[in-house]
């Protein structure tokens, strides 16, 4: 039932509802899936295999499951990771010198007689 290019649907998971193509058997239990979902190992209890089948060597590229399944006129999708952006950082405050008064000059004895004069 489950051999290497037999189109399955996934049927849990993120990846829900999307057609793929098993390109490994890695136990009983589990297969390598690749197609309109993400290349991974898969329960075969999440696939939900369908009568077709594909001709695509064992442990085939991202890419001849790609060309295998245009073929049949199922389009993949390649989504492209993005840039890293730079995060934005914290602004702080600096911390500014406060503004310190110059002290009061006292008066003297001779500065008020000056002052007098």
């Amino acid at each position: 039932m489950y051999e290497v290019g037999r189109l399955c649907v996934k049927i849990a998971g993120r990846d829900a509802k999307g057609k793929c193509v098993i390109v490994d058997i890695v136990d009983k239990n589990s297969v390598l899936i690749d197609g309109q979902v993400r290349r991974r190992k898969c329960n075969i209890k999440h696939l939900e295999p369908l009568n077709e089948t594909v001709k695509i060597k064992k442990n085939a590229s991202h890419s001849d499951v790609v060309k295998a399944l245009d073929a049949m006129g199922i389009k993949v999708v390649d989504t492209k990771k993005r840039e890293a952006k730079a995060k934005p950082g914290r602004a702080r405050a600096s911390k500014k010198k406060p503004e310190t008064a110059e002290p009061a000059e006292k008066e003297t004895a001779k500065k008020k007689k000056e002052k007098k004069k």
